[in-house]
C-alpha cells in the first residue's frame, strides 16, 4: 500500500513529511519484528506482516483495532486469553486495544499487567518487537513496567482530574507530534497537530517525582501531547482533557518501539468520522470531503500512527 496518508507540519494528508527531525537512532527497535519481513523481501516472497490483537477479560475495541491494522495493510488476529500466551511469539508486533480489562479491578490496567501474556510481550518487546497499547491497553503496558520502559513501574495513568470535575470524560482532542524515536510516528512530522478522540476515566499520565513527565518529554520519550487546534501546547482543561503532566498523551520507552496511548486512533480512521466540533485543517478537509460526496473511507487522521507501525515492519 501506498503511503497516501503521509502527514506533515500541517497535520494533513499529503504534506510533505520530510525526514522527522531530532530522530535519533532505533537501534534495538529496529533489529526487532520487522526483521522477517525485511528478509523475505530480500528473498523477493512477498509478506505481510502479522500483528496480534491481544484482548484481556472485558477488552472490547479489538474489532476496530483490527479493522485499524487491515486499513494500513497489516495482517491482524484477536488472540483472546484463552489461548496459550507462548503463541504470541510468532506474531512481529502486537496492539492491546481499549475496554476494562479484569472489570478494572484494583486500578485499570492492573491485572492485565500480570497476566501470563505481557510475560511474552515484555520479552518481544525487549527483543525489538513494536507494542502499541491504547487507552486500557496503555494502562496495562505503564502498569506491567514497559513504559517508559526501565523494568518497573516509573508514572501512572491516574484518575482524571480538571477544576472542579474528577472522572470518566469522552470528546475530541489535538495531539501535537514531538520529536521522537516512535516507530508508530514516522510517518508524521514533528509540530503535526491531529484530531483524535478520548474515552477514559483514569488517562492523566503522572508520577509521584514532580518534573518525571517533562523530562520524559525532553528526552524524546512522549511523542504524542495535548494541544491546542493551533499547535500550542494544552495548558488546561478541556485541551488538556485528563490533568496529564506535561499534557503527555503518548509515552513511550527509550527505544521507541513500545508505545501507551490514551486517545483512540483507531476511531478516527475515516475523514467522515470526525465529529463536527472539531475545527482546523483536517476539519476543512471534512468539509471540502463532505462537499464534494467522496468515500465513506477517506482516510482520517488516525491512519497514521497504524501506517507508522506497518512501515517500521516493513522495513520501509
Amino acid at each position: 500500500m501506498a503511503d497516501r496518508h503521509r502527514v506533515g507540519a500541517a497535520g494533513l494528508p499529503g504534506a510533505a513529511g520530510g525526514r522527522r527531525g531530532g530522530d535519533v537512532d532505533r537501534g534495538r527497535a529496529a533489529r526487532g519484528g520487522r526483521g522477517a519481513a525485511r528478509a523475505a523481501v530480500e528473498r523477493g516472497v512477498a509478506v505481510t506482516p502479522r500483528v496480534a490483537v491481544v484482548q484481556f477479560p472485558g477488552v472490547n475495541c479489538e474489532a476496530e483495532t483490527v479493522r485499524a491494522l487491515e486499513r494500513a495493510g497489516l495482517a491482524a488476529e484477536v488472540w483472546r486469553w484463552t489461548r496459550p500466551a507462548a503463541g504470541l511469539a510468532a506474531f512481529q508486533g502486537y496492539v492491546l486495544p481499549g475496554g476494562f480489562s479484569y472489570q478494572d479491578r484494583v486500578r485499570a490496567g492492573a491485572l492485565a499487567a500480570k497476566d501470563p501474556m505481557m510475560e511474552v510481550l515484555a520479552a518481544e518487546a525487549a527483543r525489538g518487537k513494536p507494542v502499541l497499547g491504547i487507552c486500557n491497553g496503555a494502562q496495562v503496558l505503564v502498569e506491567a513496567g514497559l513504559v517508559p520502559g526501565a523494568g518497573r513501574v516509573e508514572v501512572a495513568l491516574a484518575r482524571n482530574r480538571a477544576a472542579g470535575w474528577t472522572g470518566y470524560h469522552a470528546r475530541w482532542v489535538y495531539v501535537r507530534v514531538e520529536p521522537s524515536a516512535c516507530v508508530f510516528a514516522r510517518t508524521l512530522a514533528p509540530g503535526a497537530v491531529i484530531p483524535l478522540p478520548v474515552a477514559h476515566g483514569e488517562g492523566r499520565f503522572t508520577s509521584r517525582e514532580p518534573g518525571r513527565l517533562l523530562a520524559l518529554a525532553r528526552a524524546g520519550q512522549a511523542p504524542f501531547r495535548y494541544a491546542t487546534v493551533r499547535g500550542t501546547l494544552a495548558r488546561g482543561f478541556p485541551d488538556n482533557p485528563n490533568g496529564a503532566d506535561a499534557g503527555v498523551a503518548g509515552l513511550c520507552n527509550p527505544a521507541g518501539n513500545v508505545l501507551a496511548l490514551m486517545p483512540h486512533p483507531e476511531r478516527a480512521l475515516d475523514l467522515g468520522a470526525l465529529a463536527r466540533g472539531v475545527g482546523g485543517p483536517w476539519a476543512d478537509a471534512r468539509d471540502r470531503w463532505a462537499d464534494g460526496g467522496g468515500a465513506a473511507d477517506a482516510p482520517g487522521p488516525g491512519l497514521a500512527i497504524f501506517e507508522g507501525l506497518r512501515r517500521h515492519l516493513e522495513g520501509a
